[in-house]
């Protein structure tokens, strides 16, 4: 079992009798699909159907929902869904003194405490990937591991992998992942996300990167040709998320063309829960 605590993440209480009707009409997850014990990652977006905050949100008992987010921006999610909230009967609180940590490969004596542990959804129901609120616990010299175990099942993160305001739901796969109801009513940026979607006009996608040597943190814009296709996220060694044009990764491939970063060959793969390929766009390649 490997614990880290995860000092850059906040908690924000979402809490009253009208709190879910206004998260589901507000974010991108369905919340008909939350089940007691999981948390499911989610967005804000803009208008424009851009993500202007990410979190994982589940259930904190009745009428009640906790939204762990970056700490750096969680002021600004809380001035946001207060504006949205108009007269809804809803509060929203920082929970300053609900630490936020990860498990993997979890055993049962850490639900022997009064925190709170729940199924990390982004990640395969066989790893058992656990978030824990409420203590703080963990050794910092895992976070590397923790970012590795991201990288191998393609789980993204603003800040590391994107920036915010700057990617659509599919650029991170929420599409693919629940993170965005694509069946469910109206939410903020729920047209252009519809659009995209039902077009198959989602060309930049998340993808696992694999060097043929160690990643340099200054070289993350990936190249075929001499020609930008995308950039490097998140990276431990020679492993690294990527967000690119996969039907130019794709036409590269086609063509035997290096896919570069700096002077680090890439081989590419898709998450294993994601349903795309990378191909050159002469068809369906690309769609959802």
């Amino acid at each position: 079992m490997a614990l880290v605590h995860l000092a850059d993440r906040a908690v924000i209480l979402a809490q009253g009798p009208e709190a879910e009707t206004l998260l589901q009409n507000t974010l991108t997850p369905d919340l008909a699909q939350l089940k007691e014990g999981e948390a499911r990652p989610g967005a804000l977006l803009t208008p424009q159907g851009k993500i202007l905050f990410d979190f994982l949100i589940s259930r904190a008992g009745a009428d009640a929902f906790r939204l762990d987010c970056r700490k750096d921006v969680a002021e600004d999610f809380i001035k946001r869904l207060t504006f949205l909230r108009v007269r809804a009967k809803v509060n929203f609180s920082l929970q300053e003194q609900e630490l936020v940590s990860a498990s993997w490969d979890n055993d049962s004596s850490l639900s022997q405490n009064d925190s709170t542990s729940l199924a990390d959804r982004r990640f395969p129901l066989s790893l058992s990937v656990f978030r824990h609120y409420g203590r703080a616990a963990g050794d910092a010299s895992l976070l590397n591991e923790w970012h590795r175990l991201r990288i191998e099942h393609g789980v993204p993160e603003s800040g590391m992998d994107y920036e915010l305001s700057d990617a659509f739901p599919h650029d991170i796969l929420f599409d693919q992942n629940g993170g965005t109801g694509l069946r469910k009513g109206c939410y903020v940026g729920q047209e252009v996300v519809s659009r995209m979607h039902h077009r198959g006009t989602a060309r930049r996608r998340l993808v696992i990167a694999e060097g043929n040597a160690d990643f340099a943190a200054a070289d993350k814009d990936v190249t075929a040709g001499g020609k930008a296709i995308g950039h490097l996220g998140t990276i431990v060694g020679n492993k690294a998320l990527a967000i690119l044009r996969i039907d130019r990764a794709g036409e590269a491939q086609a063509t035997s063309t290096p896919i570069m970063a700096g002077d680090v060959e890439l081989t590419l793969r898709v998450p294993a829960y994601a349903n795309f390929s990378i191909a050159a766009a002469d068809g369906e390649a690309g769609q959802s």
